[in-house]
């Protein structure tokens, strides 16, 4: 079990060591494979997508800025994977999300050690919510208009569909597997998820 107290800035940039590298590399990868193969389409190029999981699996291991940055590469090896070009405006969408879904930490939920309780599972879900509505609705657009200067009505319609399916995913999917996670990890440090 860690006890030691890590300041803000440790928590949001997660321990870098090797773990936490090839953590980021798999989570890039599988990513990326999963966004082009395993999800269902839910409108033009948005998907109700399986690497959701992936996100959340990084952000309870390792933190916001590896789950940010396995987020934000992963969806530019999608797009590589896909063949639909290099969309950087959804994948540092991706990114910002991936961060805040991270934040799992900055509320006291310690995956590692087996604590994730009802509490630390309504911050995730505010995390999720506030992640994809920054992400895809503010950062995405923007970024769409400034890089490729192109017509918003599309990617706003995009950018709700991301919003909502990612958002089922993160949720449906996030919570239980962030409860298993910690329930595997309590017994290895002999707490209980209420802790």
């Amino acid at each position: 079990m860690s006890n030691e107290k890590k300041s803000i800035g440790k928590l949001l940039l997660g321990t870098w060591n090797t773990k936490t590298i090839v953590g980021v590399a798999i989570g890039a990868a599988l990513f990326g494979v999963l966004m082009v193969y395993g999800g269902i389409r839910v409108f033009t190029n948005t998907s109700l997508t399986s690497a959701m999981i992936v996100v959340a699996v990084v952000a309870a291991l390792f933190g916001p800025l590896p789950a940010a940055l396995a987020a934000g590469i992963g969806n530019v090896l999608a797009d590589l994977i896909g063949g639909w070009g290099f969309w950087f405006d959804w994948s540092i969408g991706n990114f910002v999300l991936g961060f805040f879904v991270g934040l799992i930490p900055l509320y006291g939920a310690r995956i590692e050690d087996g604590i994730f309780n009802v509490k630390h599972a309504i911050f995730y879900v505010i995390s999720v919510l506030v992640g994809n509505i920054v992400g895809f609705g503010l950062v995405t657009p923007v970024l769409t208009v400034l890089f490729y200067s192109s017509e918003l009505t599309i990617t706003w319609l995009q950018a709700f569909s991301a919003i909502v399916s990612n958002g089922i995913v993160l949720i449906v999917v996030g919570i239980p597997l962030l409860v298993i996670l910690a329930k595997r990890n309590a017994k290895k440090t002999n707490l209980t998820t209420e802790d």
